[in-house]
Parts: structure tokens; sequence; C-alpha cells
């Protein structure tokens, strides 16, 4: 009978990368590293990093009603949180009103429900929006969740263009790993890049598209696919917008990345520093870009949700502050820091302070904002840095050789790619060569118990309740004109934003709307490429 191999304590490759039994000089090559702040800002894309600010602190966080949810937010700010970042429910990122028969039982389950201006105001209401940085996790509807949040903060009297946050509005990365989307790739382009558009017309401070390699990585890609594939989203988001007119110094200062932290310490830090490097490359030799903003690749970082384990749930906290670590030694601009309840439910208020708190004691504690990357010149860290940077361009290379990451997509490669990392990972977990500790190793008999927030039942019959009340005493026609102007404008060319800012005005429901750019742009079912 053929034995399994031993599991193994030190990884002989990180994601396909061959790994040497020790590092010297010549591996971290004869080129002088430029300093923290200066291109290719493999160090840092600020001089000073975090001696002189440090990231921001941005749960994420939605559950139940809008109203419960912002008591959430407001505590989290009381706790010194500095930016809120809103999850939705899944009727919500399917652009499905909670009175749905599709929204039937996941109403306000993973995040918060909102089907109508009227739910945004009641999200926000007390947190000025002029003043509180935000974050929205939504894509393939993003453009009227957006509309919405642009609405309530008018109504705030706050300037457009004192808005800062970002807008996730990475459609791209749905139809590769997370599955989210409701439209075809094409149109659903069409809505990223109004977004883009406005954005740089509008409001010169939030970022009209988050970049995602997170949820590439949730889905089982390695690092250097997540890398590749996110960078690769990004040529394509600016080619659209230079098609659209913009110039690319007018918009790429504004679009930001998303990566996830994982739990190999220093090939996410070399993935981080690659990352930088590489945007750089991008933007000033593919582009011409000149403003240094553009070359600036920003990022925020969640530390890794897959990698939770139910079993043994309070080892979670050491997993997520070593993925924050490292985060923050590769230099990220903002954080989410996961909870340890995650594996079970939505996180608890005793959870979620956990999580939160392992941010301020890295911050504040360890002394680890001393120095920006302190991991600079290390033989190894260079020489993975330099690696991970390489791997990544042949990905890049070979779907720029196919046309794009739209024809990419079209004929299955980046999902086939995650889908074979991820099997040859859980092969190793099942065959006990990779450890999780917990899980396939130091098991126990009986599991620690946890509290978890529980998700009151009510809350669907509430948000329906909710939604009749508006739909009886809203003005029908008015409701009915915008709905009209905006199928029309969906049929033609031009920016659909200023239609659908009038339909959210008028207090048209996110399915309604929805519903009238399906008639038009029609729905997408993907094909399997297995």
């Amino acid at each position: 009978m053929a034995q399994s191999k031993p599991p193994q304590t030190h990884a002989a490759t990180l994601g396909g990368i061959p790994l040497k039994p020790f590092y010297s000089p010549k591996d971290a090559g004869e080129v002088p590293l430029a300093a923290p702040g200066e291109f290719p800002y493999t160090r840092g894309i600020h001089a000073a990093m975090y001696q002189d600010r440090l990231w921001t602190m941005r749960q994420f966080s939605g559950f139940a009603t809008p109203e419960e949810t912002n008591e959430r937010y407001r505590y989290l700010l009381e706790q010194g949180q500095t930016g809120l970042s809103v999850a939705f429910d899944l009727p919500t990122l399917m652009g499905y009103d909670a009175d749905a028969p599709e929204a039937e039982g996941e109403v306000g389950k993973c995040g918060v429900s909102i089907s109508s201006l009227e739910d945004m105001e009641s999200l926000f209401r007390d947190i000025p929006l002029g003043d509180v940085s935000v974050s929205m996790t939504i894509n393939s509807p993003a453009a009227v969740i957006w509309a919405m949040y642009l609405a309530v903060a008018e109504r705030q009297g706050a300037a457009p263009s004192s808005l800062s946050g970002t807008l996730q509005n990475d459609i791209l990365k749905e139809y590769i790993a997370q599955k989210e989307f409701i439209f075809p790739p094409r149109p659903s382009m069409r809505l990223v890049t109004d977004v883009i558009e406005y954005a740089t017309r509008h409001t010169p401070k939030y970022n009209p598209v988050s970049i995602s390699g997170y949820h590439i990585r949730e889905a089982g890609s390695t690092a250097v696919q997540e890398l590749a594939f996110t960078l690769r989203d990004g040529i394509e988001y600016a080619d659209w917008a230079l098609d659209r007119g913009l110039r690319i110094d007018e918009f790429a200062p504004r679009l930001s990345f998303f990566f996830n932290a994982h739990n190999d310490f220093f090939e996410e830090i070399a993935k981080y520093r690659a990352a930088r490097a590489m945007w750089a490359g991008i933007m000033r030799d593919r582009y011409g870009a000149r403003d240094e903003r553009s070359l600036k690749l920003r990022f925020h970082a969640q530390t890794a949700g897959c990698s939770l384990t139910w079993q043994q749930p309070v080892n979670n906290v050491v997993r997520t502050a070593v993925q924050a670590l490292a985060a923050v030694m590769g230099g990220t601009q903002s954080l989410h820091t996961n909870s340890l309840d995650e594996a079970y439910a939505l996180p608890s208020e005793h959870a979620v302070t956990i999580a939160l708190r392992t941010q301020q004691i890295l911050a504040y504690e360890t002394g680890i904002t001393a120095a920006p990357d302190p991991f600079g010149g290390s033989y190894f860290v260079e020489k993975l840095t330099a690696d991970v940077a390489e791997a990544a361009q042949r990905y890049i290379d070979q779907i720029d050789g196919m046309g794009g990451m739209l024809p990419a997509i079209e004929r299955g490669f980046p999902q086939a790619e995650i889908a074979e990392a991820s099997y040859r990972y859980q092969t190793e977990v099942n065959g006990g060569e990779r450890v999780i500790v917990g899980v396939n190793r130091f098991q126990e008999t009986e599991e620690e118990k946890v509290d978890i927030l529980e998700v009151s039942e009510s809350a669907q019959a509430r948000q329906i309740a909710k939604l009749g009340a508006l739909r009886r005493r809203r003005d029908r026609e008015q409701v009915r004109q915008t709905l009209d102007r905006l199928e029309e404008g969906a049929g033609k060319q031009g920016n659909l934003m200023p239609l659908l800012l009038d339909s959210v005005k008028s207090y048209a429901t996110l399915g309604e709307i929805v519903a009238v750019l399906k008639r038009v742009f029609g729905t997408y079912s993907e094909t399997s490429v297995l």
C-alpha cells in the first residue's frame, strides 16, 4: 500500500516558484534598489509610508436591515475604525429587490439589504459622507448602488468633490472567479466605464473601480495568478476608458487595487512589491502616463477568508494577525482583518472588535511602522519579488496574445487556470502534504464553541414591508418616466450615470432599474470550460 508523503514544514516551492536552500547577494540582483516613494515604487508609494500616516482600518460590514447595519457602523467608528466598507446581501449583489421571489431566504443574510434610495438613506443616517471614506463591495449593479450613494451625499449637502472611498465595480473578476454577474461582459464593461468617466468628471477623490485579486485568490488561485489576472484586468479597464476618450492621467490616479493577504508570509510581501513595480512599468511604458499618481499602485488588502477554519476557530485570530502583518509589511494603504467566527456566520460584535484590535496592536504596539519596506534588500524577498513578477508577466503576455482579458474569459483561460490550482491545493490538503492546523493535523476531539451572530428572520419581512410602503407613496408617474428615459438611453451611446441618478432619486428600486437594463442588455450564462 502506497504511503502518502509526509507533511511539509517548509515549502519547496511557493506558488510554483522553486525555492533555494538559502539566498545570497547575487540572488538579489545587481540593480540598486530605488528608495521608497521613487519609481518603480517597489518599496512603497510614499517616502515615509506609515511614519507619516497609518493605513486606513476599514472593516467590511453589513447585515440584515440598513438600520441595523447603521448601528454597527456607528459602533465601529466609535471604536476607532477610520473608514466604512459596505457588505451587501446576495439579492442586492444580483440586482433583486427584497420582495423578489429570487430573494426569498437570502435577505440580509450575508450583507445588508438595499432595494432603494430610502434604504441607502437609512444606511448612512447620521454618518457625514463628506467626512467618512466609504468603500462599497458590489459589482454588476455597482453603477445603480453608487448612484444611490451619490444621491444621499447630495441630500446631506456634501459636495461631490469631498466624497472619498472606493466602489469595487470590478466586473471582470466576476466572470473569472466570483460569478455574481447579471449582464453580458461588453454591456457590463460599458457600465464600469460610465462610472470611471463620471467619477473623473465629478468626484475626483472617489475611486471608481477597485481591481480585485481578492476573489480570484479566494476561488483557489495561486499568488502569481492573483497578481497576473488582476493587473491584466486593470489593463482592460484602462483600454476601455481610453476608448471612451479619457486621457490616461485623467483617470489612472483613481484606479485602485484589492489584494488578498494569505498565509505564505514572504510570498505575500513579494506579491505586493511586485504589483507596484509592474503597474508602474505598465502605466509608463504601455500607456505613456506622466502624472506620478498614475504610476503609483494603491491597494486595499483583506486577510484570507478561505484560510479560516471552523475547527478550532480561535486559531483564526493568529492566522489573521500574520496575514495582516504581511499586508502591512507589503505596504498596503488600507486593511480589513477577518473575524474568528466567519467560518460559521457573519461576525459578532465581539469578534469584529478583536479583528479591529488586531490592526490597532500592529499599528501602535509593535514598532513595525518605524521604517518603510523593512524587508527591502533581503536577498530572499528581493529574489522572490523578481520571480513573482516574472511569472505574472508570462500570464499577462499570454492574455495579450489572446487579444485581451475579455477574449481570454470567453475561452475560459483564467477560469481553467484557477480551477487547476485550486484542485492541486486541495489534493495536497487531503493527502496531508499541506498542513492546516486543527484540520488535518493537531485536531481536537471536542471543538470549542463560539457565540455567533444570528440574523433575525424578521429582516426580510421588515424590508418587504418598507418596500411596499415606499411603492405606495412614491410618484409612480415620475418613476415610470425616469425608467423610460433610462431604457432609451441604454439603447444608445452615452453615459448612463445621469439617467441612473434621476431614476434612484425618483425612488425607482434597484430591481426595477436592473430589469430595464436586462431588457436592453440581456443576461449572461456562463458556458462550462472544463
